[in-house]
This record gives C-alpha cells, structure tokens and sequence, in this order.
C-alpha cells in the first residue's frame, strides 16, 4: 500500500491519546536510526516560522538541514522539507515502505497518523542532515516528537488553546510544554508573565542552561534586528519569531550575515498571496492580536471558519476593529463549527456576515481560521 492510501486509513483527530503508544514503537526500532542533531519547537504560536527561519540559517552556514512541520496545506510533502525543498514523492515512498520493513505490522496499523508521519520524516532526514529542526504537534511532554534525544529546546510563545489535552490553564498547558525541554533551552518572547518562572524551575530541576530571547539581544543588536525586520517587511510576530531563531542560532555556534540573509517565510503565515489577499492559517486568540498588532487600523474582509472547539467568539471580539465584513467559506471537516453559531456571534457583535463567493480586486481579504479555511481557500482560488 502507497503512503497516501495507507495515511488514509488512519484518522486525523482522537478524543483520547495513547501516550504509551509513540515511545514504544519508537524504542523497538531506534536502532535503525542514525540521527542528526536535533531541535525540538514546542508551544502555542510562532513553532512553523521560527523553525523554518532558524533552518534556512543553519543552511546558510553550508549544513545540511531538515525541517518537519505539520500540519500541512494542500500537499503532504509540505511537512518534510530538507535542504530547502519539499520532500518529493520517490524519497517519501521509499522511506515509508523501509519503516513498514522496521515495524511490526500491526504496530505500525496502531500509529496514529501523526505519529507514523513523524517516523517518516526522521527515517527520510536521519542518513543525510547535520541537523533537524523538529516541530512538536499540539503536545510537549507527551507528543510524538519527543521521544528523540535533542541538543537544543525552543519554548515559542504559550497561549491557551488545546486545552482538552493540555490543561485548561495556561500554568498547565506551559509545564506540559515545557517538561518536554532538555538540554539547552531558548525561551521567546512570553506574553503571560506566568511562563517564565516555570521555564526557569525546569531548567534548574535539570541543570539546563536556559536563554531568554528577552534579554539575549544587546542594544545595538535590537536596533540592528528592528531595521532588518522593516526592511523585509516582516510583521511584528514574524520579527519576534527570526529573533528566536538567531538567538538559538547563535546559541549552537553559527552566525547569520544579515546584510546577505533573506529571510523566508513560511507558507501560509501572514503571507501576502495577492495585492488583496493576505492568508493566514492562525487559529486561536493569541494569533488573532498578533495579526490585528500587524495590520494596524486596515480594514479587511475576513474570509472565515472555524472548528467548534476553538473560542471562535473572543477570537472575532479581538479581530473586530480590523473587520469589514465576515465572509465565511466552507470547510470539509467533522469539527467544523455550525455556521449559525458563526452567525449568531457575528449578529451579537453587530458585525456583517454571509458566505464567501469570490474576491474582488477592490477589496482588502484576510483569510483566516485554521489551516482547513486557507486550505478550502486556496483550492477555490485555484479552481478559477
């Protein structure tokens, strides 16, 4: 069976998780691995950009660099990306059929999906990178990418979201984050004072040498940054996220020329696709204030969805200065919420609402909602 019809076979979201299953299947095979360096991104925002940011930097300095990411938008391969290239489909099938060798079989039919892509993508990177910048799920502690050792952690900004797995407070959604740091660890920019004195336990607890973005950064450094970032344009959250990663970057032993550095951003964030379109796969509040820091007092028709257990009515509270109108486009998922709740909100906010159809070239569109809303929007856009 091909990877893509075997992925389908195994669902996308759980109620309940094994977290037994993940390290067990991994232990019976580690020593088919021969592995990188890696570096592991846990938190709430920002994981996909700063890891992207920070790979591109270690392939700068001639490394040879993978970088997994999830989920993905249109194409799977999206979320295997090595040496500046998204995996191709020859190397992903050899890669998932030599896993299928190392694994007994009704191991690997017990993965979920995310667990088995996360096999996948260390058997495509273990032969060939010097480092593996390795992105975390939803979890930390016990999510599926923790179960390889790492020389460095990256704790980006912590926020609610998640929390029927993770907590429902943003003291047990961090320590759940953070209890999967070892070794070294880079702490970004907080926004809830909270966070940093259980970054600061943990690396006590382990004897673990921690470095806070905040603080790491002289002031000719800042100055330096804040010019590059408004040279490229780059919005205020992307700008935090590079900052992590130079800082990590540094931490490991590399520089980054910025005066010959561009800096490249990941699909789908904060990305300008067309002169009126801005797409963006945020989902939770966290992401809503920092795209409404970004656009400033611009006015946008919001292409819009959302899956039922986010807190789809703070995140439109906080997006309504920037709103025109609500424009809400289908998405195909189980967990999609009931558009009359959409509607509901929307009529409680005394902000306009109706479906999406087709974008006009004189009106300003920001879509976001989920990855499964840029996803539905991008397949439209190229269907015309």
């Amino acid at each position: 069976m091909n990877l893509h019809a075997f992925l389908e076979t195994k669902p996308l979201f759980y109620d309940e998780i094994d977290y037994s299953r993940m390290p067990k299947a991994y232990e019976r095979i580690a020593s088919h691995y021969t592995l990188p360096k890696i570096i592991h991104l846990v938190g709430t925002n920002g994981k996909g950009t700063t890891g992207r940011f920070l790979a591109h930097m270690l392939r700068a300095n001639g490394l040879h660099v993978g970088h997994y990411t999830s989920p993905h938008i249109l194409h799977f391969n999206e979320r295997i990306w090595l040496d500046g290239s998204d995996v191709d489909e020859v190397s992903l099938e050899k890669a998932h059929h030599k896993l299928l060798s190392w694994l007994d079989p009704v191991v690997a039919q017990s993965l979920s999906y995310f667990e088995y892509t996360t096999l996948l993508a260390m058997v495509v990177f273990s032969p060939l990178c010097d480092f593996v910048v390795l992105e975390a799920g939803l979890g930390g502690e016990f999510d599926a990418t923790n179960v390889f050792p790492k020389c460095l952690s990256i704790i980006t900004p912590i926020g609610l979201d998640h929390q029927a797995f993770l907590g429902e407070t943003i003291e047990e959604i961090a320590q759940t984050k953070i209890n999967s740091a070892t070794g070294m660890i880079v702490l970004a920019k907080q926004y809830d004072a909270k966070i940093v004195p259980i970054a600061h336990a943990k690396s006590q607890a382990f004897q673990s040498q921690l470095y806070e973005v905040e603080t790491f950064f002289d002031k000719p450094h800042l100055e330096a940054l804040t010019g590059y970032g408004m040279k490229h344009q780059l919005p205020l959250y992307l700008q935090e996220n590079f900052k992590t990663a130079l800082c990590a970057l540094t931490i490991l032993g590399y520089d980054c020329d910025l005066a010959t550095f561009s800096p490249t951003i990941l699909q789908g964030r904060c990305q300008r696709i067309l002169p009126n379109v801005i797409i963006d796969v945020g989902h939770n509040v966290m992401a809503a204030k920092a795209l409404v820091e970004s656009l400033g007092e611009k006015k946008v028709f919001l292409v819009y969805n959302s899956y039922k257990d986010k807190d789809f009515k703070t995140i439109l509270e906080v997006l309504k200065p920037i709103i025109e109108a609500i424009l809400v486009i289908e998405i195909e998922s189980p967990r999609a919420a009931d558009q009359a709740d959409l509607y509901d909100v929307a009529k409680t906010l005394a902000l306009p609402i109706s479906s999406f159809e087709a974008i006009q070239s004189d009106k300003e569109y920001l879509v976001f909602g989920s990855f499964s809303v840029v996803e539905a929007f991008l397949k439209g856009l190229c269907e015309k």
